[in-house]
């Protein structure tokens, strides 16, 4: 572990630029950006357009390592380059900004009213060339529907069983079970999380740290107990759904949790744009998601 950015991560002010997309929702993220499907005829074409939109945001003058603790990539992004070098190399050298890699394969189907991952039969080799490639630690997510302790158990149970086979490839696994913002009973399901995320980090060995990722909380603080366990090195949030300015003022009310935004950093941005009005757009979103991740 690079303790340098070990450092950062669990010291530093700012948030974390979730810029993972992939398969299944690259088109959306293309779309959003003024880039529609006529603009490419197969994937291949489709990766392209967006490892373009993601290096002109890392390239960014807004998008610095001042504001901004890391980034989240998709494995195409890190196995690409950035002004010649690789990406995550980028990153740190130049924008002293800590590379992630997303590492899940999307979610299972519903059952206990939760997805859980898809197998990653893959993973072990994923995460060595995670490390050949500079990379800190990664992300992986799961989906929780609603308060059922089952569901609740099994997103968790499969979270840690994983992020120990990173963690001991010398990774710092982010454990993402978010909860849906549309369940109608979110904060039930946010105590069930609670105690089954406590029960696993009290078991986890002194030097084996994790990163939460999860939905901004319904009760404002709520998370705050587990940003005090010393097996967490950092708990920061998702916007989940919830537009940019009510994301921003949801996490401002919960002190110590910051952002790790994708959709709502990238809000406003345009294919189209001068460069001027590009990196004019992008450093107002950075600016307010950091200001909201520096709250209180």
């Amino acid at each position: 572990m690079n303790t340098e950015q070990a450092d950062k991560m669990r010291n530093g002010k700012g948030f974390i630029a979730a810029l993972d997309q992939s398969g299944g929702s690259t088109p959306k993220a293309l779309a959003a950006y003024g880039v529609g499907p006529e603009r490419y005829s197969n994937e291949a074409e489709m990766f392209d357009l967006v490892h373009a939109m993601r290096t002109r945001v890392i390239t960014s003058r807004a998008f610095t390592g001042e504001r901004i603790l890391g980034a989240i990539l998709f494995e195409r992004t890190m196995d690409g380059k950035i002004e010649g070098r690789p990406t995550a190399e980028y990153l740190w050298e130049v924008k002293s900004v800590v590379p992630f890699l997303k590492v899940d394969k999307g979610l299972a189907d519903e059952a206990c009213r939760a997805k859980v991952m898809k197998p990653m039969p893959e993973l072990d080799a994923l995460l060595d060339r995670a490390v050949a490639a500079g990379i800190f630690g990664t992300k992986m997510r799961s989906v929780i529907l609603g308060a059922d302790p089952q569901g609740v158990r099994d997103v968790v149970d499969q979270q840690f069983e994983v992020a120990r086979r990173i963690i001991a490839k010398g990774l710092v696994p982010i454990i993402e079970p978010e909860v849906d913002i549309h369940a109608p009973d979110k904060a039930e399901a946010e105590e069930l999380l609670i105690t089954a995320l406590t029960e696993h980090l009290d078991a986890l060995p002194e030097g084996e740290d994790v990163m939460l990722k999860v939905t901004i909380p319904s009760v404002d603080g709520r998370y705050g107990e587990l940003m005090k366990h010393p097996r967490v090195m950092r708990v920061v949030a998702l916007s989940g759904g919830y537009e940019r300015e009510d994301a921003n003022a949801r996490l401002a009310r919960n002190p110590g949790l910051i952002a790790s935004f994708s959709r709502a950093l990238l809000e406003g941005l345009s294919d189209a744009q001068s460069q001027e009005e590009f990196d004019a757009t992008l450093d107002s979103s950075v600016e307010a998601i950091y200001r909201a991740s520096i709250a209180g």
